[in-house]
């Protein structure tokens, strides 16, 4: 569940911060700059009470960090459509959080996901809403194109011709 006080936008790009602001986001961004996460996942609920159109392969967004700094910025190479029993051990795998197999994967995110049940139950007007092992999942592969040095923006050693702009 995202913050609604937190930016949607920077650089003229879609922004978001992974998780909540706190440890774990701050866990997960580092995973991002170490290229040990290229993968992310979210309930299609989040996108439904988001009012967001799912990814599009290509699509260029940035990160930020708990302090709501711009830190990277990541490319979608790939999304799937999946159900919480059906995530793939490669998948959860790529979140880099240190998942052996999908079964870690599924404890951890049902554990968060529940954590925000009142949540999802309000923002879908769903008091019945619970998570299963058919719930729908959002399964999205990225790519690290750039990081963002705080005081000179995005770096690489050849900076593609849009974040040159």
């Amino acid at each position: 569940m995202g913050d609604e006080d937190e930016p949607r936008e920077m650089l003229d790009m879609p922004a978001f911060g992974f998780a909540e602001p706190g440890s774990l986001r701050d866990s997960l961004t580092a995973s991002v700059l170490a290229g040990t996460k290229t993968a992310t996942s979210s309930l299609v609920a989040d996108y439904v009470i988001d009012g967001e159109a799912l990814p599009v392969v290509g699509e260029r967004a940035v990160v930020y960090d708990s302090a709501q700094r711009a830190v990277a910025i990541i490319e979608t190479t790939a999304w799937r459509l999946a159900t919480i029993g059906t995530v793939a051990d490669e998948f959860a795998q790529a979140e880099g959080e240190g998942y052996a197999d999908a079964t870690a994967w599924r404890a951890a995110h049902e554990r968060y996901w529940n954590g925000y049940l009142a949540d999802y139950r309000r923002g879908l007007g769903d008091p019945d809403f619970v998570l299963t092992a058919s719930t729908p999942v959002v399964c999205e592969w990225f790519r690290l194109v750039a990081r963002v040095d705080r005081g000179r923006g995005p770096q690489r050693e050849r900076l593609p011709a849009w974040v040159e702009q």
